[in-house]
């Protein structure tokens, strides 16, 4: 007897190896010990959150016992909180956006799932460069939809627009980016994006319905070297933005974030509308009211960026040691190397015999290569090292 539906056995046989890996990491540290395993599987923010947090928490103890405290607000989110993050977006997109521009949702996956609820019709396809986060592939079927994903450049991994061009049909609806992105940690730049604009504009000629650039952007606050991640709003008109708070708060489990729809598009009361709408039917309803009264007292503070940044260089040294190729990440907290011999599947089996946890690259649709988190600290990465060398040196 089936006890589930056939879509969901195929989800399950393309599970992420993200979690396989971490699942994997639970089973060696319980046979070896935490201290000898070097588990860089999973993006898991692992700083505590900022002070503004451990504050706003006190705070909202105290105000625990007044009715409704906890109870139901309107299904786009507490409008003072709204309010609040209006001008937060605004900073960090250098465009004015109104309060009625944004819909708060559970997570960056549920202002995604939403806004595909929103623009999707079954049949559609939605266009994403590779490689990409393995989930993007089951939201654009939870909404009848194809996922369609284009190679980008090799250890650079900068947008190839021509490739988009050419993969754009009559049924493309929506192209999705992550920038900075997971698990390549590229920026792409505001040349890249005005190309993709254009590209766009040129498809959007004669069609009835455009298509939408949407930008999963949760690590747009963990940028180094100064690198600028430019903001799509002002570069095309039918953009949306899609974020969470899980990164720079360090709230992953508290399932916080929003969707932005441009304040530039004709028509944006009724896009907002419906993906309020959606996010009411897919049964999220409203994002939760406690992770939003902490938002409201939060928003502005962030986790501290340059201890990402020395993990980051940490890591770098310990692949230079071990002579294994990568292009330096421009943002968030992956690196994604150049597998040695070419097989990431088994160059991951080799790492896990030396206590080393990292995913394949065919996990996120971009086979030879292998994604590092460097959420972990600088001494466990420091320690990695001759690991590193003889995983490499066993390969050769």
């Amino acid at each position: 007897m089936q006890l589930i539906s056939s879509q969901m056995v195929k989800y399950a046989e393309r599970s992420s190896w993200i979690r396989k890996m971490f699942e994997e990491g639970i089973r060696l540290k319980q046979q070896f010990g935490e201290d000898a395993v070097f588990d860089f599987s999973l993006g898991n923010p692992d700083l505590p959150p900022p002070p503004a947090v451990k504050h706003a928490l006190a705070e909202l103890a105290d105000q625990a016992d007044q009715p409704f405290f906890l109870g139901y607000m309107p299904n786009f989110g507490y409008p003072d909180v709204r309010r609040k993050l209006a001008d937060e977006v605004s900073r960090e997109q250098g465009v004015a956006v109104p309060a009625d521009s944004l819909v708060i949702t559970c997570g960056a996956a549920g202002a995604l799932n939403s806004v595909f609820r929103a623009v999707l019709e079954p049949g559609d396809e939605v266009l994403a460069p590779a490689p990409y986060f393995v989930e993007y592939g089951f939201y654009a079927e939870n909404h009848g939809a194809t996922l369609v994903t284009v190679r980008s450049k090799p250890l650079t991994f900068e947008l190839d627009l021509a490739a988009i061009d050419a993969a754009i049909t009559a049924k493309t609806q929506v192209v999705l980016i992550n920038s900075p992105n997971n698990p390549t940690g590229a920026v792409y730049s505001r040349r890249e994006l005005d190309g993709l604009a254009a590209i766009l504009t040129r498809h959007n000629q004669g069609r009835d319905k455009p298509i939408y650039i949407l930008s999963d952007e949760p690590y747009r606050f963990l940028a180094f070297d100064g690198v600028e991640v430019p903001s799509l709003l002002p570069i095309y008109p039918y953009s949306i933005v899609c974020s969470s708070f899980s990164k720079n708060l360090s709230m992953a489990g508290e399932r916080i974030g929003y969707a932005l729809i441009n304040p530039a598009i004709e028509g944006r009361e009724k896009l907002v509308g419906a993906v309020v709408m959606a996010n009411r039917i897919l049964g999220f309803v409203n994002a939760p009211a406690l992770a939003q009264k902490l938002l409201g007292k939060a928003l502005g503070s962030s986790v501290d960026v340059a201890v990402y940044d020395a993990r980051r260089k940490a890591m770098a040294q310990v692949l230079d040691k071990a002579g294994i190729r990568y292009t330096m990440p421009r943002g968030a907290f992956y690196f994604f190397p150049e597998a040695p011999g070419g097989d990431d599947v088994a160059f991951c089996a080799t790492l896990q015999e030396e206590k080393i946890l990292a995913v394949p690259g065919t996990g996120f649709g971009y086979p030879g290569f292998f994604r590092l988190a460097f959420c972990v600290g600088e001494e466990i990465i420091a320690r990695s090292a001759d690991a590193f060398v003889r995983a490499v040196t066993r390969t050769a």
